[in-house]
């Protein structure tokens, strides 16, 4: 698989990367699910301090040590959201964007994963009432102190990134080398959970101006295109809120139409997930695969090859029928 360069990393990051907040807590499907992903040619991870409230980060960090193989994996993972409670509800009143709060995490994150370091650390939410001088200071110091390679930002306005580095250049910091917000060909209505950033087109654009590399949650549009779902059937409230809309319709329409013309292999969904991987800008896609069958089909989109055109009628962005 072909990976993308990220600033402070020694490899490259392969386009897939392995979400895990599904990841299940039994060993023997965990394991099969990572071993395969690296039999197919995934080595980074995506992770969280959040997820499945640390059971994830500990089944990596088991994984880790039976294999023994920390140098090959990338791991990117994520601190800082906002409070959850015990009935798993977030509660986005809660802010813990703040020093103390993610060092926490970090330092928890690394004892469950059984790490010296993370090789890029995600801020998972923003706070703008908090000065950015006092999250990159933060960051710069774990850098320094070796815990991390590299940081980035998840739901961050690309605003807050700019003065964020501004900082950093001002002060000799590493910069943020990478942002995850959510990027998929459906189109988000409104977001799914408050406080998370799907990006619009002056974002695209501004990632096309900075060239930043950007790993995409929800980057097949959370099933959008498996098929599962039509606009006659509303059974998934969440998916009816955010992407039902005859524009992301019509993206379905043009993504099977699109598929039937690329073979017989393709699906919907595959092309989904390769526009997400054919922007002017590098980007990976996080997959959250509930199978190892699921997993395998991904990688199906990796033999596609999109035109910048075909992309754009995807889009809506050129009207003529291919």
């Amino acid at each position: 698989m072909k990976g993308i360069e990220v600033p402070g990393l020694d490899k490259a990051v392969s386009r897939l990367i392995l979400g895990t907040s599904g990841l299940s807590t039994d060993p023997q499907a965990a394991f099969e699910m990572l071993d395969t992903f690296v039999e197919l040619g995934g080595n980074t991870l995506d992770t969280a301090h959040l997820y499945n409230r640390g059971a994830s980060e500990r089944m990596i960090g088991k994984w880790l040590q039976a294999r023994q193989n920390r140098d090959q994996i990338t791991i990117v993972d994520k601190g800082g959201h906002h409070f959850v409670a015990e009935d798993g509800t977030h509660d986005a009143s809660v802010k813990r964007v703040n020093a103390k709060e993610i060092t926490r995490d970090l330092m928890e994150s690394l004892e469950r994963l059984q790490v010296e370091y993370i090789d890029v650390y995600v801020l998972h939410r923003d706070d703008t009432s908090v000065p950015v001088s006092e999250l990159m200071d933060m960051l710069e110091e774990h850098i320094q102190a070796g815990r991390i390679k590299r940081a980035g930002v998840s739901n961050w306005s690309y605003g807050r990134i700019e003065e964020a580095n501004r900082y950093a250049d001002q002060n000799g910091y590493k910069r943020l080398v990478l942002n995850s917000p959510s990027f998929s060909l459906a189109k988000a209505n409104e977001p799914r959970w408050p406080g998370t950033v799907y990006i619009d087109k002056d974002y695209e654009n501004w990632h096309v101006r900075t060239q930043m590399p950007l790993f995409s949650w929800a980057s097949q549009a959370t099933g959008f295109f498996t098929g599962r779902f039509s606009p006659e059937v509303k059974t998934n409230a969440d998916i009816v809120r955010v992407y039902y809309s005859q524009d992301n319709w019509e993206r379905y329409r043009r993504a099977e139409a699109l598929a039937k013309q690329k073979g017989s292999q393709y699906t919907p969904n595959h092309i989904a997930l390769s526009y997400v991987l054919h922007q002017p800008f590098p980007t990976c896609a996080i997959i959250g695969p509930q199978t190892v069958a699921e997993l395998r089909d991904c990688f199906t989109a990796l033999q596609l090859s999109l035109s910048p055109d075909e992309c754009k009628w995807l889009n809506l962005e050129l009207n003529e029928e291919r």
